[in-house]
């Protein structure tokens, strides 16, 4: 790990609002701001490692960002609303790598074409992707009442897939050592900001608009009843030969043999998997082979003081 931290540089990330963003994206803020949603769109939101299996300079975030390394806790649920538009299709689900299936809206890397600029050139319906606190969204998706698909993961689990992302991202600052790594995430000092504000925001938000929120775990435990819900919320209707075929090819096993999802094109130089997989394990608990008794109990002092007076419920194993 130390030859790793002294290879890398310090993270290039600015504040919006006081959430860490990559710096590009500050760069580009008022075009993103100014995105013009429609009315059909589904906007996909997660807040990093939220729903996955498992720096440099300016530049080089860029990149990461164009490879959709730092959007991948969208990862299942992309694929699932992908398989679910295409009807079951795997073919058409396989026509390009997932990340550029769907464009992030606050990706940015000049001269090439930023997130806006790729979701305006698609066609409608669109599905786009984000990890923006509902704060920062742009505000014409609530304006024109847009569809929202949130996945939750819960805070344990989500902080320990964020680690081992950065760990082996070489594209990200060294998360240095658990310990510390648990501060950082524990404090909101991470890209995207406090998991805490991130799940809440959305979370309250979700009576006012047309906002399907999901969890994680759920998914895990009963994926073909939570990917019912998707389709419903979709406008879809698919027999159960569709759906099963689904829930077969949205697996986590299928997914990390499947070079559409699971990173794999990628090179080491941006993620390292010899140091941890894209797709890591895909369970639920995992952070009990992490956090020490004392972390554990400090943690759940945390939770409880932030998340008082929200109704949310989370599973923490399954």
């Amino acid at each position: 790990m130390a030859l790793t931290t002294e290879l890398r540089s310090p993270p290039q990330l600015r504040e919006v609002a006081g959430i860490p963003l990559q710096a590009t994206t500050v760069d580009n803020w008022s075009q993103i701001q100014n995105f013009e949603a429609k009315p059909n769109d589904l906007l996909i939101c997660t807040y990093p490692k939220s729903g996955d299996y498992g720096t440099r300079g300016e530049q080089d975030l860029g990149l990461l960002s164009q490879h959709g390394l730092l959007t991948s806790g969208t990862t299942w649920i992309q694929e699932i609303v992908d398989m679910i538009e295409q009807n079951g299709d795997v073919e058409k689900c396989q026509r390009a790598i997932i990340q550029h299936r769907h464009p992030f809206i606050e990706w940015a890397r000049p001269p090439q074409p930023s997130g806006v600029e790729k979701a305006k050139a698609m066609p409608s319906p669109r599905t786009l992707r984000t990890h923006l606190p509902i704060q920062l969204l742009p505000p014409s998706f609530w304006e024109n009442n847009c569809k929202f698909l949130y996945v939750a993961r819960n805070a344990k689990d989500c902080m320990v897939s964020y680690y081992h992302f950065q760990r082996m991202n070489q594209m990200l600052p060294d998360p240095g050592t658990w310990e510390e790594y648990f501060e950082s995430f524990t404090n909101g000092k991470v890209g995207w900001g406090s998991w805490f504000d991130h799940v809440k925001g959305w979370w309250e938000m979700k009576d006012r608009y047309q906002i399907l929120f999901l969890f994680y775990e759920a998914i895990k435990k009963d994926p073909k009843h939570e990917i019912q819900k998707v389709m419903r919320f979709m406008g879809k209707n698919l027999d159960e030969t569709v759906l099963d075929k689904i829930v077969q090819e949205t697996s986590f096993e299928k997914m990390k043999e499947n070079p559409m999802t699971n990173r794999s094109t990628v090179s080491k130089s941006i993620l390292d998997q010899s140091i941890s997989p894209f797709m890591r394990k895909g369970t639920v608990g995992d952070w009990k082979n992490h956090f020490t008794v004392a972390q554990n109990e400090r943690f759940d002092k945390i939770y409880r003081k932030k998340m008082e007076g929200t109704s949310i419920n989370f599973c923490m194993e399954l």
